[in-house]
């Protein structure tokens, strides 16, 4: 697990990279506020949009996601935890006025950056 990457994985730099060319700015691993060792993938701090983009193991994609068979139990705990990890830093950003946006890693770069852009430049 230690060698798994936190940031700056290839689904998040080609979402990125597609927001860049459109002109669009914006912070990369930015702290969840009030909460220790947890980060936004991708924060727009000024519209307060927060972008995530899970990956289909570690966060239990029904299209993607595996369980392993080898120590199944300590898996399922694991992965229990992240989604309830998820839904409680949904609900600490959403009670601070962010809007919280989630994406599977499998997602086309240009259809999460679409949607991203329609949430950023929508009034509030």
């Amino acid at each position: 697990m230690s060698s798994a990457r936190r940031r700056d994985t290839k689904p998040e730099v080609d979402v990125r990279r597609v927001l860049h060319a459109r002109g669009l700015r914006y912070r990369v691993a930015y702290p969840v506020p009030g909460m220790a060792r947890r980060s936004i993938d991708i924060a727009f701090t000024k519209v307060m949009v927060a972008v995530f983009l899970d990956g289909c193991f570690w966060h239990g994609c029904p299209e993607h996601g595996t369980h392993p068979r080898a120590n199944a139990d300590w898996w399922a705990t694991k992965l229990r935890r992240n989604k309830v990890r998820d839904a409680e830093t949904d609900d600490v950003l959403s009670s601070a006025g962010w809007r919280v946006l989630r994406f599977w890693e499998h997602e086309d770069p240009r259809l999460v950056a679409d949607r991203t852009c329609s949430v950023v430049k929508a009034p509030r």
